[in-house]
């Protein structure tokens, strides 16, 4: 265990602790069969993970302001942090310092992932689009219509030269579909062209309802510009339906960037799905971090406000992702039900069933995630035997086995220690032992003792 202090040490103290610690054990603490209570949660500078009373507050308390004021004095994201508080009001309270090797879970005061491999990313954002040799453009592209429409539209706008044109190709490594040459060749789309006249800038830099740039600032979607997360992605899949018009990507550099809606970006699309069209538009949401939207079938049909849509190429079903155990309606029975060579990512929930065996899963191509629950498996050393794992998690006690008998995949990129109803200071323990595999930095904490008794 590292106890490093930065300067918090109003934090340093159990004190100003306290009303925090309060308002958990009146939301929803863990009360454990000798009368003790657990609580945990995360606090940073600008958020907060806290179970309270009521459910997940969006006001913020003052004890949690007062955590947040010394955090940004001492320059400190965020502290994790779990307590164990006895009858008796005596309570240890640890606290979790932000560490390069971890990624904060999202949602839950959950320790978070061991990033194993610096600067690794789950596979759905190292997939490469699939090949389209027989795409073709929409039946509606109209270069002549294209071209009256936008010259309709902006009668005085300046458009590119040919020169222009062709270092924009060069410099992304793509032919230009003809339609989008049409547009640049009308309007060059740079407001500077304007000075001061904005209402003529605005006038001549717009390709439907969106903001076009201008040819500079083309560019295509590389999947490290959208947020990925172990946490969420390494259990996501990305398959693309036989008849989706947009590939399931993070991104594609046949994704060409020409405008945005103030927070989405639009783009031609040069790797269409299965169903879709060369040079179709797509749109590519800033709050989700998978796929894009289907707008219109070419950039014709978008400059004629001729729009549709179709939901991405995303699907988070069987067989590429499967949850075995627990009670939900959709949970199959047995690992064996889940076994299919498209099996990418299985989870393993607590249920009233026996612990599964992972035999089942033995040589199976694409399986590169697995979750379980505490106490769900048979046998944890069948573990070895899953050679593509990427990512694993497990509760304490199952990586404690794996680490004993020096059987921890060297596969994985990322790894998790199921938290929730664990021991704080054992999951700590074992993760950082899982760090120290990959000589990664190890994880700090510290320990706090006090009395918690009642206000006054």
């Amino acid at each position: 265990m590292i106890d490093r202090r930065p300067p918090l040490s109003s934090l340093y103290e159990f004190a100003p602790w306290g009303p925090v610690l309060r308002l958990l054990l009146a939301g929803y603490p863990e009360i454990r069969p000798d009368g003790s209570a657990r609580v945990a949660g995360r606090i940073g500078r600008t958020g907060w993970s806290l179970w309270l009373p009521g459910g997940m507050s969006s006001e913020r308390p003052a004890a949690v302001e007062h955590v947040q004021r010394a955090l940004a004095r001492g320059g400190v994201e965020e502290v994790a942090f779990s307590a164990e508080i006895q009858p008796t009001g005596r309570t240890t309270l640890r606290l979790v310092w932000p560490c390069p090797a971890v990624e904060p879970a999202i949602g839950y005061p959950d320790l978070g992932v061991l990033v194993l491999v610096d600067g690794s990313v789950p596979e759905p954002w190292r997939r490469l689009p699939d090949p389209v040799p027989g795409a073709v453009p929409a039946p509606s592209v109209d270069l002549e219509l294209l071209e009256r429409t936008l010259r309709e539209q902006m009668p005085d706008a300046i458009g590119a030269t040919e020169e222009e044109i062709a270092a924009a190709e060069a410099r992304l490594g793509v032919t230009l579909p003809d339609e989008l040459k049409v547009f640049y060749r009308v309007t060059r789309a740079r407001w500077e062209d304007w000075g001061d006249n904005y209402e003529a800038a605005d006038r001549t830099s717009t390709a439907g309802d969106y903001d076009a740039c201008d040819l500079e600032s083309l560019n295509s979607v590389e999947p490290g510009t959208r947020h990925s997360c172990w946490n969420l992605d390494g259990k996501d899949a990305v398959v693309t339906p036989p008849d989706a018009a947009v590939q399931g990507l993070a991104g594609s550099p046949g994704w060409i960037v020409f405008g945005s809606n103030g927070g989405d970006e639009i783009a031609v699309d040069l790797t269409p799905g299965p169903g879709g069209h060369l040079g179709q538009v797509i749109l590519v949401d800033h709050e989700r971090s998978l796929g894009a939207e289907l707008v219109a079938d070419s950039f014709t049909d978008l400059v004629l406000g001729r729009t549709r849509e179709q939901p991405r190429g995303r699907h988070e079903g069987l067989p590429a992702v499967a949850e075995v155990g627990g009670d939900g309606d959709g949970d199959l029975a047995t690992v064996r039900a889940a076994a299919h060579p498209a099996l990418e990512v299985l989870s393993i929930a607590a249920g009233d069933g026996a612990p599964f065996s992972l035999a089942p899963l033995t040589g199976l191509p694409r399986l590169r995630t697995l979750t379980a629950d505490p106490g769900t498996l048979a046998d944890p050393l069948e573990i070895a035997e899953l050679t593509g794992l990427e990512f694993l998690e497990l509760g304490p006690q199952e990586w404690r086995v794996l680490l004993d008998a020096g059987a921890v995949p060297r596969s994985l990129s990322a790894a998790a220690v199921r938290e929730r109803g664990q021991d704080r200071g054992t999951v700590v323990a074992v993760a950082n032992e899982l760090l120290a595999l990959w000589n990664r930095p190890l994880i700090e904490e510290t320990v706090l003792e006090g009395e918690l008794l009642p206000e006054a």
